[in-house]
C-alpha cells in the first residue's frame, strides 16, 4: 500500500507540473556570467522547486540540453559557443520538487533565445550513422527480471553501466561515446543489463553527455589507446555479441540561425 501511495503521489506531483507547462515557459530570473575557473569542469543540476544551475558550460551543451541533441547534431554554431564557457543560475517560481525534462526543455531554450538571441531550425539529412546488430554467434546479453526494476545508466570514460534499458536505449548511449547516430537494428525486444568497457582512441572522452569535437574513433581499430584495451567496436562484439556496422542514414539536425554572446546580468 504504501509503494502504491508513493506511486500516485509522484503521478499527482507529474500532472500538476504538466499542467504549468503552457503558463511556466520561462525562468523567473536568471543569471549568466563568464565561467572564470580553468579547470573544465562541467556541471549541470535540476534542483528542487524550479532551480536551475550550470557550471563549466557552453552554449553548444545547453543546447543539447534544451533541444535533447547531441553535439554532431548541431550544425552552423559560432566558434566561440563551443570554446567560451559560462556559469548559470535560474529559478521559476511554482513548480514541484521534480521537473521532467518536457516541462524544463522549453524553459532553457526560452533562456537561450532571450540571453544568447539563438535561433534555429531543424533539417534531416543523410549522414555516416552506425547501424547496431546482433552479431554472427548470437547477443551475449542478460534479460532484467522484475517488471518493477529501476532503470539505471551510468556512463564514464570508456565504460557503460546500465540496468533495464532497451536496445534503443543502448544505441543512443554509444551514439553520445562515438559521436554519431546509432541506429538500433538488433530486433531485440525487452529490457537488458548492460556492462561494457573499451579504451578510448586519443581525443575521445568515451562517453559522458555533451559529446566532443574529436572525430569518430575508426572501427577497423581493434586496440584503443597506446594498445592497451579494446576499442568500443571490439568491446561491443567481444562483451555484448553485437555489432557496430557503418551505414549511411536519414539523421535530425539542428541549425543554429543566430547567437550572439549573452547579454549582461
Amino acid at each position: 500500500m504504501y509503494r502504491r501511495f508513493l506511486s500516485l503521489r509522484s503521478l499527482a506531483a507529474f500532472i500538476a507540473c504538466a499542467a504549468l507547462a503552457p503558463a511556466q515557459k520561462t525562468f523567473d530570473v536568471a543569471s549568466i556570467k563568464p565561467n572564470a575557473s580553468n579547470d573544465n569542469r562541467v556541471m549541470i543540476r535540476v534542483e528542487p522547486g524550479g532551480n536551475f544551475s550550470a557550471s563549466g558550460v557552453t552554449l553548444k551543451m545547453l543546447i543539447g540540453q534544451a533541444f535533447g541533441v547531441r553535439d554532431h547534431q548541431i550544425v552552423n554554431a559560432p566558434g566561440w559557443a563551443a570554446a567560451e564557457r559560462y556559469d548559470i543560475r535560474a529559478k521559476a517560481e511554482g513548480l514541484p520538487d521534480r521537473v521532467p525534462p518536457e516541462v524544463l526543455r522549453p524553459m532553457i531554450r526560452a533562456l537561450l533565445e532571450d540571453r544568447f538571441q539563438l535561433k534555429t531550425h531543424t533539417d534531416t539529412k543523410e549522414l555516416p550513422v552506425y547501424a547496431l546488430v546482433v552479431g554472427k554467434n548470437g547477443p551475449k546479453l542478460k534479460k532484467s527480471e522484475g517488471g518493477e526494476q529501476r532503470q539505471m545508466v551510468r556512463m564514464g570514460r570508456g565504460q557503460i553501466n546500465a540496468s533495464s534499458v532497451s536496445m534503443a536505449q543502448l544505441a543512443q548511449q554509444l551514439a553520445q561515446a562515438l559521436g554519431r547516430s546509432v541506429i538500433d537494428k538488433t530486433e531485440l525486444q525487452g529490457s537488458y543489463e548492460v556492462t561494457l568497457e573499451w579504451t578510448p582512441e586519443a581525443g575521445h572522452g568515451g562517453g559522458g553527455p555533451f559529446g566532443g569535437g574529436a572525430p569518430p574513433p575508426n572501427p577497423d581499430a581493434v586496440a584503443g589507446a597506446g594498445g592497451s584495451g579494446p576499442t568500443i567496436f571490439t568491446a561491443v562484439q567481444e562483451q555484448l555479441g553485437l555489432r557496430l556496422e557503418s551505414s549511411k542514414g536519414p539523421v535530425e539536425i539542428l541549425v543554429i540561425d543566430n547567437a550572439a554572446k549573452p547579454s549582461e546580468n
